[in-house]
């Protein structure tokens, strides 16, 4: 057992636990952050992803060590800033979420893609989503979600 400390969600966090514990384990069990979700568990489907220094991770293959003085943002609190409102009101215009399982994961995505590239093209999104699984839309209507936000702006967008 090792103390290792962090911030998360803007609040310095201290945890005496294993360092080789998933993220994702740490959030959901220890943290009580459900939003990201145990999808396949090998960094392939984006369910779990959060965002570690404003880039997109998979929760599920990050041990709890290499979080270690860094920040991590998980979808709770990024769900009430003005940036996830335009994201969300885009995804719900284009279509982008039906069963809902891969949206946290899309959004946080997304938001690291818009937080570093304000006005990508098609090709871009598909790559700034390239770690995230849909299994209902097809990937057309997130991607044309992804555009609509970047056409609405906000912030550094």
């Amino acid at each position: 057992m090792n103390k290792i400390t962090f911030t998360l969600n803007h609040q310095e966090v201290t945890l005496t636990l294993d360092p080789s514990m998933r993220l994702l384990d740490v959030l959901r069990e220890h943290l009580h952050l459900t939003g990201p979700k145990e999808g396949c568990g090998e960094g392939e489907c984006g369910a779990c992803s959060v965002l570690v220094n404003g880039r997109v991770v998979n929760s599920c293959c990050m041990p709890l060590a290499n979080v270690a003085g860094q920040q991590v943002i998980t979808i709770e609190v990024f769900a009430k800033t003005k940036r996830y409102q335009v994201l969300k009101e885009a995804f719900h215009e284009e279509g982008g979420s039906q069963c809902g399982i891969c949206t946290p994961g899309m959004i946080m995505a997304a938001e690291s893609l818009l937080n570093t590239n304000p006005h990508p093209s098609d090709e871009e999104i598909r790559i700034g989503l390239s770690g995230n699984l849909c299994r209902c839309t097809g990937y057309n209507m997130i991607i044309k979600a992804v555009k609509l936000a970047a056409s609405m702006g906000v912030g550094l967008w």
